[in-house]
C-alpha cells in the first residue's frame, strides 16, 4: 500500500500516523490471505478436475482452510471498520460543535451573533 492514499487524513499527528500504519498493516494481512486463498482455490480446482480419490479427499481440508481464511478476512475488515470509525469520531470531536449523526457526518450548529 502506498502512503499517499491516506495523505488527506487527519493533521499529521502521531496518532494519525499510528492509525495509518494500522490500516496499512491490516490491508497487507488481508492481501496476503487473499493471495493464499487464490492458491487454495486453484489447488482445489485441480484436485476436483483430476477426480483422483486421494486428491478429492484432500479438498476437504483445503476447503476448511479456505473457509477459515475467509473468516479471518471478515474479522480483519470488521476491525478496520471499527478502528476507522473510532479514528474519525476522535478526529472530529475537536472540529464539530455537535454529535456525529447516524450518516457519519458531524451535526454542525450555526452560532448566531448578537
Amino acid at each position: 500500500m502506498e502512503g499517499d492514499i491516506f495523505s488527506g487524513f487527519g493533521n499529521g499527528s502521531q496518532a494519525d500516523t499510528k492509525v495509518i500504519q494500522t490500516f496499512q498493516n491490516s490491508f497487507v494481512q488481508v492481501q496476503d490471505i487473499l493471495d493464499q486463498n487464490r492458491l487454495l482455490i486453484n489447488e482445489i480446482n485441480q484436485n476436483h478436475e483430476s477426480k483422483i480419490p486421494d486428491n478429492l479427499g484432500r479438498n476437504v481440508g483445503l476447503i476448511r482452510e479456505l473457509n477459515n481464511n475467509i473468516r479471518r478476512v471478515v474479522g480483519l475488515y470488521a476491525d478496520l471498520s471499527s478502528s476507522f470509525t473510532r479514528s474519525v469520531e476522535t478526529s472530529s470531536e475537536g472540529e464539530s460543535t455537535g454529535p456525529i449523526r447516524s450518516d457519519g457526518k458531524a451535526s454542525q450548529k450555526r452560532i448566531r451573533s448578537g
